[in-house]
Order: C-alpha cells, then structure tokens, then sequence
C-alpha cells in the first residue's frame, strides 16, 4: 500500500507541474495563482495525508481545489460540474483515492479534447455506499480494445483490493466520452 501511495502523489504532482509549466511557456498572468493553488494541495498531500484515513469533507476539498487549479489552464469553453451528495461528511477513505480518476478526466480527456472540453464528476456517500462517476470528452481516436490503462488507474485498482472486499471499477469508452463508475462498500473496508 505504501509503494502505490509512493506512486501516486508523485504522479499526481508530475501532472500539476505540467500544467503550471504550459502556463508559464505561455507566460500566463495565471501561473502565480496556480502556484498558489499547487501549495495548498502540496501542503494537505505532506500533512492530511499520512494516515490511513481522511474524512470525505476533507477529500471534497481537495478535489475542488484540484479541479480549480485545472480551469485556470483552459478558457470557457472547458464546462466542469462537480456534485455531490454525502449524508456523513465525517464518513471517512483513505486518503486521494478519488483523486486518480479526476486527473485522469483532465490529463487524458480534457486536455486532448478539441472541441466542446468537459467534466462531469458526481459523488454520493449515502449510509457508507460510496459511488463515484466521472465522465470527460475525449477525441474518437481509440477504441475500447486499444483503451491502455495508465498508472493511476492500475494503482487505483491495486489499492482498491488491498483496501476492500466489496467495490466495484467500471471503465467505459464512447466516441466522445470516457467513463469511469466506482461503487465501494465502505463497510467492507479490510
């Protein structure tokens, strides 16, 4: 579990930096506040994160500031809708592992997406079921046979074994879309 942790922030930090480097290539009046936004994130990762588990307020949090952090790359073409419903903000996860799905929905949806950019990411936590779906454009240059899991994905999966006995991960790729549905039995926790 700690070799994927190990794994995933620095991914997640390679991605960031990507996206404040195209900000600062374009010399973009933007790229200071989303420095100020990596530090914030940065500082949660360094001091929230170290345990086992945090609160769902607390991974809400951090994938809005993540979210903010990636429109400051795009103009207003980019529609983000970001909902949820959590009947026990308390309720508690291991830390970032929703966040793999949402860069993902940025780094290899959005970010390759020509025309009409999207985001739509929906969580409920309702009496410890957890589902969380996140669907993007993307372009209609690959097919499912040729759908190649990245990283975070693969580690996402890893985790979720090792974590719980019951969940359930479901990709899914259309012409225009890419999706992912995750169901986790938050009770199942191992």
């Amino acid at each position: 579990m700690n070799y994927l942790k190990s794994q995933t922030n620095p991914h997640f930090l390679f991605n960031t930096l990507n996206n404040i480097y195209s900000l600062t290539r374009d010399k973009s009046d933007l790229a200071p506040e989303s420095i100020l936004r990596l530090s914030k994130i940065l500082r949660f990762m360094l001091y929230e994160t170290s345990g086992s588990s945090i609160s769902i307020d607390q991974e809400l949090k951090i994938i809005a500031d993540y979210i903010a952090l990636e429109k400051l790359r795009y103009d207003d073409t980019l529609v983000v809708n970001f909902n949820h419903s959590i009947d026990n903000n308390a309720q508690t996860l291991p830390p970032l592992l929703l966040m793999p799905l949402v860069e993902n929905a940025f780094k290899h949806g959005v970010s390759e997406t020509r025309d009409l950019p999207f985001v739509n990411i929906t969580l409920s936590v309702i009496e410890q079921q957890l589902l969380f779906k996140v669907k993007n454009s993307t372009e209609t240059n690959t097919s499912n046979e040729n759908l190649k899991e990245n990283i975070g994905l693969a580690n996402l999966r890893r985790q979720l074994e090792l974590l719980y006995k019951d969940y359930h991960l479901a990709v899914e790729k259309n012409d225009n879309s890419f999706s992912v549905t995750l169901t986790i039995n938050l009770k199942s926790h191992v």
